[in-house]
């Protein structure tokens, strides 16, 4: 998920820098109007050159942001931020040469702060307010005087009241579009992770649902050839024709992937429910020992704590399941040493399995539990996909990370939902 969103916050920023393009145009486009109208129509007094030279500047620095849009690296927020201190910047130029705070135009300052509030987080905002507010605050006393456009005279230093009210109605402007549409923006993107969100998991769910469906007829169909082979290995034992050791072992292989089998028929086609009713110790010493009839030649270190309650509750039988694809992950990576602990309480489950194996390579670290990503040579990448849906179809997590020293740590929390003590 998270590469979804940041690509599309990526693309937003795009977007938003390109519209604040068209935005700079149209002020663009009102300036050089009203330049030559208080110039050549009604002349004012205005500093033709200056300004002639600031808003030639600023054009060449609009083309310069639309190229940008269509180049990468991509647009950070912090870039963006710093275009719209470039705005502040060459508006408060303008304004210094054309009246300073008397000049009508003076509350473009709301523009910037608004289009922060809506797309940058609150530090960089209340920064384009606090810089914007300077900015007026300076243009106050530091300005060219424009006759023309002061709406009254000075009396002993003080700026009129006209003035001081279009200040005072500017800071008061600035901190309620700050406060409020900051926060509102910020709820508009919460709904869109949330439901960026639910795609991902809708999508997720479709995956599961058509591996759900090949899983029910890949069982229908190894059921035959695993009766065959039952067959001939029971007759194998019966002649003697091979190793006993290795005969049993053949016979437990194939009796459990026989029980699988049925096991996942049963859950494919509805009859499994929410599983029996069972003590959690009970439970977990079952999945562990059918665990180890797979994997006999694992060096297991299995630990309780001391005075665990007796726990009793129903676990759907696909969460044996992940637990079992975790173990042999485990498995796979260290044979020789894997360290499982367990314990719960009323509220939930927490199991740990720690493998010493190479761990898992960096560039696999983001994509774990994707569909099709694996860190084995010969793995279909399912198995942990699979057991990460599962386990948080029923409030659960796992979380993957490198062991201490080598390896890697597997803990999975599961909360209980009808736990009960008899």
């Amino acid at each position: 998920m998270v590469t979804t969103l940041d690509s599309f916050r990526h693309s937003a920023a795009r977007q938003n820098l390109r519209q604040l393009s068209v935005i700079r145009n149209i002020a663009l486009g009102g300036q050089i109007l009203a330049l030559l109208f208080f110039s050549q129509i009604r002349d004012i007094g205005l500093p033709i050159l200056i300004l002639g030279a600031i808003l030639a500047l600023y054009a060449i620095v609009i083309t310069t942001t639309w190229w940008r849009t269509f180049r990468y690296p991509i647009i950070t927020e912090l870039e963006f931020f710093c275009h719209l201190l470039v705005d502040i910047l060459f508006f408060t130029a303008l304004l210094f040469f054309s009246g300073g705070a008397s000049n009508p135009f003076i509350s473009y300052y709301l523009v910037p702060i608004s289009i922060a509030a809506t797309t940058l987080p609150l530090r960089y905002t209340w920064t384009i307010t606090l810089l914007s507010l300077a900015a007026y605050s300076w243009l106050l006393n530091f300005y060219l005087p424009i006759p023309a456009l002061a709406p009254g005279h000075h009396h002993d230093g003080v700026s009129n009241l006209h003035i001081l009210g279009m200040w005072l109605n500017f800071a008061v402007s600035a901190g309620l579009i700050t406060y409020f549409v900051t926060r509102m923006a910020r709820t508009l993107k919460q709904q869109e992770e949330q439901l960026t969100t639910q795609r991902e998991n809708q999508l997720r769910d479709e995956q599961l649902l058509a591996i759900g469906s090949l899983a029910a007829g890949t069982a229908h169909e190894l059921g035959t050839p695993l009766n065959t082979m039952k067959i001939l290995a029971d007759e194998m034992v019966a002649d003697q024709s091979g190793s006993n050791d290795d005969l049993n072992t053949l016979q437990q292989q194939i009796e459990q992937c026989r029980l699988t089998l049925k096991q996942l028929v049963a859950t494919a086609e509805g009859s499994a429910d929410g599983g029996e009713d069972i003590a959690l110790q009970h439970y977990f010493d079952r999945l562990f020992e059918r665990w180890q009839l797979m994997r006999p030649g694992v060096q297991a270190n299995i630990r309780y704590p001391d005075n665990l309650p007796d726990i009793h509750t129903r676990l759907h039988p696909t969460i044996a399941q992940s637990l079992t694809s975790l173990l042999n992950n485990a498995a796979d990576a260290s044979p020789d040493r894997i360290d499982i602990q367990v314990r719960w309480d009323r509220q939930q489950i927490e199991l740990c399995i720690r493998d010493y194996g190479d761990g898992v390579a960096p560039r696999l670290r983001g994509r774990l539990g994707t569909a099709f990503t694996s860190s084995k040579p010969e793995g279909m990448g399912l198995g942990l996909f699979l057991t990460q849906a599962t386990l948080q179809r029923y409030g659960g997590t796992v979380d993957i990370k490198p062991g201490r020293e080598s390896g890697s740590e597997a803990k999975v929390i599961l909360p209980i939902q009808d736990a009960h003590v008899r």
